[in-house]
C-alpha cells in the first residue's frame, strides 16, 4: 500500500504513485539550466528501460530528471517533478472490476498509448490472469489460421491485447464462453473501437461488457476523485474563493493527456511525440481498419479537423481542399473517430424546443494532439483569445467526458444549439431525463448575459433542468440565479479549497 498525494493510503484504482509535493513547480531559470544538462543521459537510459519494459512506460512512466521545466509567456518556469516511478490513478478501475464480476468477457477500449496495457496487467497481475499480446506476428498468425484451437488453447483467466487486430478469434471466444461461462474469464483490450467491426456486436453480444479508457485526466493528474458532476447535478457550487490558472490554464491544454507525452520535459518534445504518434497511428491502424486510395491525405484532414475543433461537423468545409468526394471524406473522418482522434458532441434535441440545430460539433480527441498538430503552444493560446476558446472548449468537453464515463449511472454528453445563435457548450443528460448545462468561458469575468443559452434551455426542459453553470477563469463561484452558478476551471478536478497543483 503506497501514498497518496494528501498523505493518506493509497485508494483503489491507482496505479501510479505521486509525489506530496504536488504536479508542478516553479522553478528559476537558473536552477533549471543547471537540471537540463543532465537530461540527454537520463534519456537515453529511459529509452533504454522502455526498449526493455515497453508494456510498462505508457502509465509508469520514468522521469527524465526529477524537475524538469517548460516556459510560460512570464518568463516563469513550470514543472512536472516525476519520482523514478510516476504513479497515476485511474478512476475507472473500479468499473472495471465490477464488469469483470459481472460478465465472462470485458474489453477495455481507448486509444493507444493511454494505458490500457498497463491497467489490465496491473490488475491481473495478482489475480491469475496470463497475458497474450496480438501484435505478436507468430500469436496472431495462430489465432487466424486455426481461432477455434486457439481460444481453447488459452489460460483459464487470460488478458488478450490488440484484440482488434484478429476479428476472426470473437467467434471462437462466443463459443467458449458458452461452453464454459465464468465471469472475468477474457480481459481484452484494443485500440481502436472494436464494437464496429463487422459481426462482431452480434457475436460477443450479452457476453461482453465495454470500459473506456481515455488518457489522463485533469482530476487523475491531480490524484484526487473529483465532484463536481454531483455538485452540477445536486448542491450547486457555493460562494468559495479559487487561484485562478492564468497562463497555466493554456499550459496544460497544450500538454494534453497522454502518460508518455506528458513524461517529457518540454513543449517542444511533447509535440514532436504528439506528431510521431499521429503519423504511427494512421500509418498502421488506419491502414488495418480500411482500405485506403489516399492515405497521405489523412494528417492533412486531421490537422483541418484540429483547426475545427469545437465548432459545427461541416464535411464540406473539411472536404474542399481536396479533390475528394465529400462521401469519401466522410468515411475518413468517420476511421479517424474508431481511433479515438476525433469525437462527434451530438445535438441535443427535444418536442418542446423548436428550431433547435441538429448538427454535431466535432471535438479533437486530445487538445495535447490538436495543438502539436497545428503547431502552437501555450504562448500562442495565450495571445489568440479566439483558439483558446475553441480549445478550452475541447478540453474541458474531454474532461468531463472521462469523468463521466467513471461513473455507474449513464449519462449523455450533448449541445444546444438554435437557430438564433444562442447556444449551450455542454448538455449533461443522465437516467431519468434530468439534465445540466455547462458554458465555458476563457475570460477571467463572468457576466449576466454570459447565462443566456443556459436559461433557455432551463426553459426548454421545466423541471427537468438541474442546474447550469459558466466555467471561467477566475477566482470565486458565485451563484446567479435559481440553480445557476458561475464556478472557477480548476473547479472540474478541485474541490473547494484545496492545495492543487500549480500547473501541467
Amino acid at each position: 500500500m503506497g501514498v497518496s498525494p494528501g498523505g493518506g493510503a493509497v485508494q483503489p484504482g491507482w496505479i501510479a504513485r505521486r509525489t506530496p509535493r504536488g504536479f508542478c513547480h516553479r522553478l528559476s531559470r537558473r536552477r533549471a539550466t543547471r537540471t537540463a544538462s543532465a537530461q540527454p543521459r537520463l534519456l537515453s537510459a529511459c529509452i533504454s528501460v522502455r526498449r526493455l519494459f515497453g508494456f510498462v512506460l505508457p502509465t509508469v512512466i520514468f522521469s527524465f530528471c526529477r524537475r524538469s521545466g517548460f516556459h510560460l509567456d512570464d518568463g516563469e518556469v513550470y514543472n512536472l517533478p516525476m519520482t523514478r516511478r510516476t504513479i497515476y490513478p485511474r478512476f475507472v478501475t473500479p468499473r472495471l472490476e465490477q464488469a469483470l464480476e459481472d460478465s465472462p468477457a470485458v474489453l477495455i477500449h481507448g486509444p493507444r498509448q493511454s494505458g490500457k496495457t498497463t491497467l489490465a496487467r496491473r490488475f491481473g497481475q495478482d489475480r491469475g490472469y496470463a497475458y497474450r499480446n496480438l501484435d505478436d506476428d507468430t500469436l496472431r498468425d495462430a489465432a487466424e489460421a486455426d481461432p477455434l484451437g486457439f481460444a481453447a488453447d488459452l489460460p483459464e483467466r487470460v488478458i488478450l491485447d490488440e484484440v482488434q487486430r484478429t476479428p476472426s478469434l470473437f467467434r471462437a471466444l462466443k463459443t467458449e464462453i458458452d461452453r464454459r461461462r465464468v465471469p472475468g474469464r477474457f480481459l481484452m483490450a484494443g485500440s481502436a473501437q472494436v464494437l464496429l467491426l463487422p459481426r462482431l456486436s452480434d457475436s460477443l453480444a450479452g457476453r461482453l461488457q465495454v470500459v473506456r479508457l481515455h488518457p489522463l485526466s485533469q482530476a487523475e493528474l491531480a490524484g484526487r476523485v473529483p465532484d463536481f458532476l454531483d455538485c452540477l447535478f445536486g448542491s450547486g457550487f457555493p460562494m468559495s474563493p479559487s487561484k485562478r490558472l492564468g497562463p497555466e490554464l493554456a499550459a496544460r491544454i497544450a500538454a494534453g493527456g497522454y502518460p508518455s507525452a506528458l513524461a517529457l520535459p518540454t513543449e517542444p518534445r511533447r509535440g514532436r511525440w504528439h506528431r510521431d504518434y499521429v503519423a504511427a497511428l494512421v500509418e498502421r491502424d488506419v491502414r488495418d481498419l480500411a482500405r485506403i486510395g489516399a492515405l497521405e491525405a489523412i494528417p492533412r484532414l486531421l490537422g483541418l479537423a484540429a483547426a475545427q475543433t469545437a465548432g459545427l461537423f461541416n464535411v464540406n468545409d473539411l472536404a474542399s481542399p481536396f479533390q475528394l468526394t465529400r462521401p469519401t471524406i466522410r468515411s475518413y473522418l468517420m476511421l479517424l473517430e474508431r481511433v479515438f482522434l476525433l469525437e462527434r458532441l451530438p445535438a441535443w434535441r427535444s418536442d418542446r424546443a423548436s428550431r433547435l440545430v441538429k448538427t454535431p460539433k466535432l471535438h479533437f480527441g486530445d487538445t495535447g494532439l490538436a495543438c502539436s498538430l497545428l503547431g502552437v503552444g501555450a504562448d500562442a493560446m495565450n495571445r489568440d483569445r479566439s483558439l483558446l476558446g475553441h480549445l478550452l472548449e475541447t478540453f474541458v468537453f474531454q474532461e468531463l467526458k472521462r469523468q463521466a464515463d467513471w461513473r455507474d449511472e449513464p449519462a449523455g454528453l450533448f449541445h444546444f444549439r438554435d437557430r438564433d445563435g444562442v447556444e449551450v457548450d455542454l448538455v449533461i443528460e443522465r437516467g431519468g431525463g434530468t439534465l445540466a448545462g455547462v458554458e465555458v468561458k476563457a475570460s477571467s469575468t463572468v457576466r449576466g448575459r454570459d447565462f443566456r443559452g443556459l436559461r433557455k434551455l432551463a426553459n426548454a426542459v421545466g423541471d427537468r433542468f438541474a442546474g447550469g453553470v459558466v466555467l471561467y477563469d477566475g477566482e470565486t463561484s458565485a451563484r446567479f440565479g435559481e440553480r445557476l452558478y458561475a464556478a472557477p476551471i480548476r473547479r472540474l478536478w478541485e474541490p473547494p479549497g484545496a492545495a492543487g497543483p500549480t500547473g501541467p
